[in-house]
């Protein structure tokens, strides 16, 4: 099972979205509620942890959780993240100069 750490509700921003962070390792995202849902990670974070987090824990909260059948966290699936860019070895580099292209440097030979 994975660790769940638990993110603190920070404020509310001028566009509207949520701004949230994690104690325990730094994460930081903003949410937007509906109509228009969205998640931007400011900060990753402890990306191997699973982050919950609850603006008003109360009666409702519980009551929705045990409608749609939410109990402890097993495993939420993530995207998987971007591969860095390749960076050219010194063959492709000869031949990108070759070609007029600076690639330390990002102006044409």
């Amino acid at each position: 099972m994975r660790v769940i750490h638990e993110m603190k509700f920070v404020g509310r921003l001028a566009s509207g979205a949520d701004e949230w962070s994690c104690p325990a390792c730094g994460r930081r995202v903003t949410v937007r509620r509906l109509p228009e849902p969205e998640l931007t990670v400011l900060d990753p974070g402890d990306e191997t942890a699973v982050h919950v987090g609850v603006i008003e824990p109360d009666a409702r909260a519980a009551a929705a959780a045990d409608k749609y059948g939410l109990g402890p966290v097993q495993e939420i699936p993530r995207p998987p993240r971007p591969a860095a860019p390749a960076v050219p070895d010194e063959e492709d580099r000869r031949w990108l100069a070759e070609i007029g292209i600076d690639w330390d440097g990002g102006a044409a030979a």
